[in-house]
């Protein structure tokens, strides 16, 4: 039997960030992927003359050089900027409103986007001012959290009392408490669509942390792919001595005594005192572990936590560039947020993210996500209307796209392609297709995940990274998930 020092499954941000960061520090890693390429949905497909990246290809909290965020800062441990070349948005994002045939334009820099939501709606600037203060005391506050020393807690609650308060509340409150005006409070919870959860349902901390690392380092796009990323990755990986076997499914993740063993791939057994999975823990305990071995806790803990957001994406390849590129285009029926939650019951995805990039041949790529929650696709969906109801859907979405931001795309498409949840779950096997792990709901936050994740570790040396780690989903975040998993190991086995 092969011995390995970990064993990561899955090769998705969260998983070759942590096998990156395991072997950088001197440790024997095998990563195993079931499909033939890395990525997971960080990936790529062409299509004519198009190449369309799968996951929209924003990096946020990545800055430059001159001015750089954490996301800069952790690749620049393994000397990757040098080699990701990225192309800076225009703005933050637009904002366009169905009902109201409004529409926000927000800049990157504190100053700037405060100064745009006065315009918007005069009388919110000392509120806004205010709200980026806590931002900014929150994010100070997370990066000195005493993880190892419970005793310096009292230094802690001491030196970041604003943290300590607003720990518990959700976004709502806090922004209605800081006096924020109702029309300021529609328009800054617009920022749900980047959490894949409801503004009612996200911690403040959490959106605090989301959009102060937005607004004060923008968004950064790809110059090309995600999957591009994901093989650089990959090859610095290989290049340390790190070893990949792709098209291998994991059938059983070994455990002894509640301890991880190893795992078994067909035929083959391989050792280890660690096993990351970049995958759903629902596969996890339901599949990969046999069931006597699996703690009761933890199937309990994987069933109870709600799937987040299923994507639904069109992607258009134009024979037109578009203004304004890259940028990202957020479109809301109504800044009503109670309308706009109960909405989202219907069988039709009207909230559409909506990414714009073009080509240096004078072409562009239009990609247009719409989300669905909880079961609204499979009440819809079935074998005998599947590719009916995706030209349908796609067909809508192009519809409210042109109708909303009055940009006409539908004479100037050349190829189209279309996902579905069906297409995700094929793909990366997360359960229902989801690509935003577990919803951030009531106090299944980030805070008690980040605070707790050691307590839910019921199977030594059995970690979890990417869209369904503790920091949550999102393009950033599962590389973050990914390293911190690897932080862990690391001090564990000094």
């Amino acid at each position: 039997m092969k011995k390995y020092d970990a064993i990561v499954i899955g090769a998705g941000n969260g998983g070759l960030f942590s096998a990156l960061s395991l072997q950088k520090n001197g440790k024997k890693v095998l990563l195993l992927e079931k499909n033939r390429q890395p990525g997971g949905i960080s990936t790529s497909f062409k299509k004519g003359r198009f190449e369309f990246d799968v996951n929209e290809q924003m990096l946020s909290n990545y800055g430059n050089l001159s001015h750089p965020g954490e996301l800069y800062q952790l690749f620049e441990k393994f000397h990757l900027n040098e080699k990701v070349k990225t192309i800076a948005c225009h703005d933050v994002f637009h904002l366009h409103v169905k009902d109201t045939q409004e529409n926000f334009i927000f800049p990157k820099g504190q100053e700037a986007f405060i100064e745009q939501m006065e315009k918007y709606v005069p009388g919110s600037k000392e509120a806004m001012v205010t709200f980026f203060g806590l931002c900014e005391d929150v994010r100070e506050a997370i990066s000195h959290y005493p993880k190892e020393k419970p005793s310096d807690m009292d230094i802690f609650y001491q030196t970041y009392p604003n943290f300590v308060e607003l720990a518990p509340y959700k976004v709502i409150p806090v922004l209605e408490k800081i006096h924020l005006p109702k029309k300021a409070i529609q328009i800054l919870s617009s920022f749900w669509v980047f959490f894949g959860s409801f503004i009612e349902d996200i911690s403040f901390i959490h959106f605090a942390l989301l959009v102060d690392s937005y607004v004060t380092y923008g968004l950064e796009m790809l110059e090309y792919t995600s999957y591009d990323l994901s093989t650089l990755i990959a090859h610095e990986f290989l290049a340390l001595g790190g070893e990949i076997r792709y098209s291998s499914c994991v059938d059983e993740i070994l455990t002894s005594d509640q301890k991880v063993t190893g795992v078994k791939v067909g035929n083959e057994e391989f050792s280890a005192p660690y096993v990351v999975a970049d995958i759903s823990p629902a596969v996890v305990y339901g599949k990969m572990i046999l069931k006597e071995n699996v703690p009761s806790s933890s199937c309990q803990l994987s069933n109870e936590r709600i799937l987040g957001a299923r994507e639904f994406r069109v992607f258009l390849g134009l024979n037109q560039s578009l203004e304004f590129a890259p940028m990202v285009h957020v479109i809301v029926p109504t800044l009503n947020q109670k309308v706009l939650h109960k909405n989202q019951n219907s069988i039709f995805p009207d909230v559409l993210m909506g990414v714009v990039k073009n080509n240096h041949d004078s072409s562009s790529i239009l990609e247009l996500g719409g989300y669905f929650f909880q079961d609204r696709f499979d009440r819809i969906v079935k074998k005998e209307n599947y590719y009916a109801l995706k030209e349908e859907l796609a067909s809508m979405m192009i519809d409210l796209w042109e109708s909303v931001t009055h940009l006409s795309i539908k004479p100037f498409i050349e190829e189209i392609a279309i996902a579905t949840p069906v297409t995700f779950a094929r793909y990366t096997n997360h359960p229902d297709g989801t690509t935003y792990g577990y919803l951030a709901k009531g106090y299944d936050n980030l805070l008690p995940r980040l605070f707790t994740k050691d307590k839910e570790r019921k199977i030594s040396g059995l970690y979890f990274c990417g869209s369904f780690g503790n920091f949550l989903s999102g393009f950033s975040a599962t590389y973050f998930s990914g390293s911190e998993v690897a932080k862990e190991i690391l001090e564990e086995k000094e």
